[in-house]
């Protein structure tokens, strides 16, 4: 089984926005993709300067990472998310892929 993570880059459009994008990410979309088999687990983290992109981090285990990749992306174009609230798309969120290579742990 292969082990990796899927890394989402992304901001609120404004400060007005940032409580609305907050709740739609946390309580919404992060459900939504953990519906996704093969990913199984979720965090977000918050820039520690307050400035810049937010960033989700999502666990995969899978036979396939790249089936999980193409499924993600079918759900996405047939419209299978909830849509967005708050969420800046220009620039778009910055979305990657990384296959787990080695780990350590104290």
């Amino acid at each position: 089984m292969d082990k990796g993570i899927l890394l989402v880059e992304s901001q609120p459009i404004s400060a007005q926005a940032a409580q609305a994008y907050h709740r739609w990410y946390d309580e919404i979309h992060m459900k939504e993709m953990l519906g996704i088999e093969g990913l199984v687990a979720a965090r977000r983290f918050a820039p520690v300067t307050g400035e810049g992109q937010f960033v989700a981090v999502y666990e995969i285990e899978a036979d396939d990472i790249a089936h999980v990749q193409a499924r993600l992306a079918e759900i996405t174009k047939a419209g299978g998310f909830t849509a967005p609230v708050g969420l800046r798309t220009d620039p778009p969120p910055t979305v990657r892929f990384y296959r787990d290579i080695s780990a350590h742990s104290v």
